[in-house]
């Protein structure tokens, strides 16, 4: 990939920056900036350059307004808010822009054209600038008109967190350290038994929270009472007596009562849910964290919003008290992490989600691919 401090005359350049804004929002306002500040570093190198920089942006499914998000990167930068895409209004203020200048156009998912790989609305875009950038690592495993096509029409660099991602993240596919622990968490089943099987190679112990537990704790033969699991197997039968693999025995549990108890999976009851790995599964990983030479952690342990996060908070205080090197991706992780202020505890925290597990399954993305 190019690298942005590769252009050699940045002045008065216009350059399209695809960034993901993509923030939880709530009565109006930016819960997690995460993203907003990852992408401040190549904002900042464009417009101390004198390029005049055109941020785009995806929020939700579509239909909802990027107004908040610009309130929340006014915070950190000036940047005026353009309440359309493509049209005269952004013409016009696309054309009275200044060298250093930074603008945020409209949810570009309010434009069909935006998922549909649509040619006519990606020559749209890019004739609204010089020059395009992908900033946007958690959305680069879509391939929509602004992360697969832009790059075509223009010439096409990588942002800097979009390199950090690739550099950081391959560490966990190259060249491995090890002893190596994999933490696998969160839902979709379908997701992550590719990186389940992939890293039963790679890694030394692959550690199972989340609900991805509760599939792992069925296939064991034992109740999983009223617990979220995978309609499909997966395959879980051929690989669940793996050495490599640690599933808890302890759990915690909302019984039919709604009190939380920790148990074991051996004494899980029809009308339990299981909402967290147990504190004393937890205790056994510590030796194991340790001894790591490399932590790559995805996925919460538990159900968080339902007040299963104590044993992913447990974890994550224990990791950031080691020197070892420490990689973690997913929404909901990073938004504890970020909750717990310990971001610096680590070697490397994702901006991805669905991009990072794609990621570390394939070892490159259609956004990545676009670029070379």
């Amino acid at each position: 990939m190019r690298n942005i401090k590769q252009i050699k005359n940045l002045k008065g350049k216009k350059v399209l920056v695809r960034v993901d804004f993509n923030v939880p929002i709530k009565d109006g306002k930016v819960e997690d900036n995460f993203r907003i500040q990852k992408a401040l570093p190549t904002i900042n190198f464009l417009s101390k350059k004198g390029a005049k920089v055109i941020l785009i942006t995806h929020l939700g499914k579509g239909g909802e307004t990027l107004l908040p998000v610009s309130r929340s990167l006014n915070k950190f930068i000036k940047a005026k808010f353009v309440p359309e895409i493509i049209g005269s209004n952004t013409t016009k203020s696309v054309a009275d822009m200044k060298n250093g200048d930074v603008i945020l156009l409209e949810n570009l998912r309010n434009e069909k054209g935006e998922q549909g790989k649509d040619k006519i609305f990606a020559m749209n875009l890019a004739k609204l600038a010089d020059i395009y950038i992908n900033e946007a690592f958690p959305v680069s495993h879509r391939e929509d008109t602004s992360i697969v096509l832009l790059p075509k029409l223009l010439p096409a660099y990588a942002g800097f967190q979009l390199e950090n991602e690739v550099k950081n993240l391959s560490k966990a596919i190259k060249n491995t350290k090890h002893p190596f622990l994999f933490i696998l968490g969160g839902a979709k089943f379908s997701t992550k038994m590719p990186l389940i099987k992939k890293y039963l190679k790679l890694a030394d112990h692959i550690f199972i929270g989340g609900a991805l537990l509760n599939d792992f704790i069925k296939a064991k033969g034992f109740e999983v009472g009223q617990s979220l699991v995978d309609e499909n197997n997966y395959g879980i039968d051929k690989i669940i007596k793996n050495k490599k693999l640690i599933i808890p025995d302890y759990v915690i549990v909302r019984n039919g009562d709604g009190v939380m108890i920790e148990k074991t999976i051996a004494d899980i009851y029809k009308d339990d849910t299981i909402l967290d790995v147990g504190i004393e599964s937890v205790k056994l990983l510590e030796p194991i964290i340790k001894k790591s030479k490399l932590i790559l952690w995805n996925g919460p342990l538990g159900k968080y919003e339902d007040g299963g996060a104590k044993a992913t908070k447990e974890v994550l205080k224990m990791i950031s008290k080691t020197k070892t090197e420490s990689i973690i991706g997913g929404g909901d992780t990073v938004e504890l992490i970020n909750e717990m202020k310990m971001e610096d505890k680590f070697s490397f925290v994702s901006t991805g989600g669905g991009a990072t597990l794609d990621f570390l399954a394939n070892g490159t993305l259609p956004g990545i691919k676009a670029l070379k």
